[in-house]
Order: C-alpha cells, then structure tokens, then sequence
C-alpha cells in the first residue's frame, strides 16, 4: 500500500469531500487514517462483507467486526465520467471510478477513484492497489484511492 504525497486528487482550491467518520463506518475510516485497509468480517461465519452493515448477509449474526487485508486487488469494471456532477468540478474531468474486488476479503468490491492519467486505458482484471490520500485540518481524514500496479 501507498501514501499519496500531494494534498489532493481533486482540482485546485476545490473543497475536499470528507467522510462522516461515525456509525457502522468508524472503525474503516479509523483504518483509513492508520493507512490500513479494512473490510467488514463476520465473527459468527467468517463471510467478507461491504459496505458496512449491522447484521451479516450469510448467517445474520449481529457480532460483526473489521479485518485488515492487504489492499490488493483487481479492477472489476470501471467508467471514466467525462462531465462534472457540479459547476466547481468542471475542470476535474475526466477522471475514472473503479470498481475493485478485492480476492483477500471474499472478493467484496469496493469504489474508488482511479489514480494517474484520466485518459489511460483501463483493463479488467488488472492488478491494483490501495493509496491512502491525507487530508489535514481540524477533523483530518484519509481516502483510499486506487492505483495500478
């Protein structure tokens, strides 16, 4: 896994998303800043889950925790969005989402922002791995991105 040594993905003076660091996410955004990658995990039935949820999909115990797994995965599908979802972002497009599942977590998939070029050519299956992008300030916080590998 790696730390991302800018301050952020997106355009220049636009105001980061933060994450609601509570509820049933807490404990992987703790992770997050830790730069540590974490998926939810029944204690009941062992099975891999995301996203967070309070009971399990398998068994439908309520005794759920985290894991830590390695933050390697590989691009299950992907879409490279092309025109921005608000007027501040007009100047950060294209910039392409993945959908990663991730083999050492059961194969949950998860999404994220694919780092480097906007206009690379993707492929399915190709080997990725979680980046950690800090974000400082008076609630500080980490996303996880993607990047190829």
């Amino acid at each position: 896994m790696t730390t991302i040594e800018r301050t952020t993905y997106l355009p220049e003076g636009l105001p980061a998303p933060a994450p609601g660091p509570d509820g049933l996410a807490a404990e992987f955004w703790e992770a997050a800043r830790r730069h540590e990658l974490v998926v939810q995990r029944c204690n009941a039935c062992k099975a891999f889950q995301w996203g967070p949820e309070w009971i399990c999909n398998e068994c439908h115990s309520f005794d759920l925790g985290y894991e830590q797994v390695s933050g390697r995965g590989t691009i299950y599908s992907w879409e490279r969005a092309w025109y921005p979802v608000h007027p501040a972002l007009k100047n950060g497009v294209p910039y392409i989402v993945a959908l990663v599942e991730l083999p050492d977590a059961g194969n949950v998939r998860m999404v994220g922002n694919l780092l480097g070029d906007p206009e690379q050519d993707v492929e399915i299956g190709a080997e990725v791995e979680a980046v950690f992008e800090d974000h400082a300030g008076d609630e500080p916080y980490t996303l996880v991105q993607w990047r190829v590998v």
